[in-house]
């Protein structure tokens, strides 16, 4: 009989196989797939939909805690789906034993995240099970945005289409891992974790096709998500990859690839090749996205294929994530 295994949650290859051969084939429509972070409800005010549930250990970590990250985790997919964040549902799950005084910075901290997305709490919910019936505290949320923008989906994207991110990769599964493991850098690194729909409202315009948040299975799955979905090639260039000395530091001391690690405060943007420039410059203008970057092109090729170009001009195929990177990071 097969089982469940923690590799189903890493949003890589094994998630994508569950969703398609189980959660699809008995709950598809036209709703569910659209295969996008958020759902576009069409109507006489585009209405966008997401949910999301967190179970990140620990529920601190540097640069955040379980409550700031969901708010920034469904603030993002709405707002790269091209949505304005407006409403935001809250849902807890409550171990017994959780500290009163861990509960209440961890809702402090929903509180401030949302006042600096501009989203409101309308609705909420609490259930507490028995002392070792959970890990202290998971939340579930979910999201609703409106759209007066042009869409934005991977069907848009076409040849030629450059590839940008909105700052370094890698920071959010590094922080937690070394958190989590006790493990100490020479350069410390804090969670990229932040809400980004300032950012996006800073550099959306003409030109913008598609955005994507690389949360679990990194920049590498999530471009090959696009890609397929888009039936084209990507080629990424290794030495425009931004990536901070602390976390090239830490892949390097255990064997990771920086493609391959979870962010929550970065966006992937594909734009046509003329807009790319100016969207750039946008990007650095913002507080976050000052490290901004083009990482690569869209090209003709095998649909569906990710390459990386090496700095020797070598080209290597960068897949979906297989297995388990690291559970339990968002």
């Amino acid at each position: 009989m097969e089982r469940i295994l923690m590799a189903h949650g890493s949003g890589g290859r094994m998630s994508h196989e569950l969703i398609r051969s189980l959660f699809q084939k008995y709950l598809g429509n036209s709703f569910l797939d659209q295969m996008n972070d958020a759902t576009i409800v069409p109507g006489q005010e585009q209405l966008a939909v997401t949910t999301d549930s967190f179970v990140v250990s620990p529920l601190f970590f540097r640069g955040g805690n379980i409550g700031r990250l969901a708010v920034c985790g469904t603030v993002n997919d709405l707002a790269v789906s091209g949505a304005s964040p407006k409403f935001l549902s809250l849902a807890l799950i409550l171990e017994e034993g959780l500290p009163l005084e861990e509960l209440e910075r961890i809702i402090q901290s929903v509180a401030d995240t949302a006042k600096e997305a501009g989203i409101s709490i309308v609705c909420g919910d609490t259930k507490v099970v028995e002392r070792g019936s959970a890990d202290k505290l998971f939340i579930n949320t979910t999201g609703i945005g409106y759209s007066n923008r042009y869409f934005v989906n991977p069907q848009q994207i076409q040849p030629g289409d450059v590839i940008l991110i909105t700052g370094t990769i890698g920071d959010h599964e590094i922080a937690i891992l070394s958190d989590r493991e006790g493990l100490e850098f020479e350069t410390p690194v804090t969670s990229d974790c932040a809400p980004l729909n300032g950012l996006i409202d800073s550099f959306f315009q003409g030109g913008v096709k598609c955005m994507r948040d690389p949360t679990r299975g990194g920049v590498a799955t999530t471009l090959n998500e696009l890609a397929q979905q888009a039936g084209v090639s990507m080629l990424l260039k290794e030495e425009s990859l931004p990536i901070l000395p602390g976390v090239k530091g830490a892949c390097d001391m255990l064997g990771l690839d920086p493609l391959y690690l979870a962010n929550e405060g970065k966006a992937l943007v594909i734009v046509k090749s003329e807009a790319a420039e100016t969207v750039l410059q946008a990007m650095h203008a913002h507080p976050l996205g000052h490290r901004a970057a083009q990482i690569g092109v869209v090209q003709e090729g095998k649909p569906g294929f990710v390459l990386l170009e090496t700095p020797l001009g070598g080209k290597r195929i960068v897949g979906m994530l297989e297995g388990e990177h690291l559970p339990r990071i968002c």
